[in-house]
């Protein structure tokens, strides 16, 4: 899905949750913040996020996936696991109906370094946020990522992979 592909589709939601005279929510991650927020990629497979009211919205997504001939889960919360329960975040767009934010660059960086999916745009996306960030070691990345995710361990590809990037 290309960002303009994507924004077509969240303006599309934004008009079914008028419609329905619903306001929604939704936080996006991943590919897709990359993609509108921070412009580092053109596409990416889904959205990935979580949203609010979640049965109202899934009902949307598989109707605009129907009417687009798309896949049902082009909007999904697969991600969810990865997020924790506060952390920094910006106001992407804010519609009549729909308000999208993404996390901050910092929290970004964090959670691509816990999903650690090299083989994927995640080493592209990583790279991209550590010249965002002005990030000049490994150290000040592992701080970033303890700073969200006191408890979660840095598998230790992970830890080979940012040190070497460096």
């Amino acid at each position: 899905m290309k960002t303009q592909e994507i924004k077509s589709l969240l303006k599309e939601l934004n008009e079914w949750l008028k419609l329905h005279k619903l306001k929604g929510e939704i936080g996006i991650v991943g590919g897709a913040a990359m993609c509108l927020a921070y412009n580092a990629r053109a596409a990416t497979k889904d959205v990935d996020a979580i949203f609010e009211p979640s049965s109202e919205i899934r009902k949307a997504v598989k109707e605009i996936a129907e009417r687009r001939n798309i896949a049902s889960d082009w909007l999904n919360d697969a991600a969810k696991g990865y997020l924790q329960p506060e952390f920094p975040k910006q106001n992407l767009f804010d519609w009549s109906h729909l308000s999208i934010w993404v996390p901050a660059p910092s929290y970004m960086l964090a959670m691509k370094t816990i999903s650690a999916r090299w083989d994927t745009s995640d080493r592209d996306d990583f790279q991209f946020l550590i010249k965002k960030l002005k990030i000049k070691s490994a150290e000040e990345v592992f701080d970033i990522v303890e700073n969200y995710y006191p408890k979660k361990r840095i598998p230790a590809k992970t830890k080979f992979f940012v040190e070497e990037l460096f």
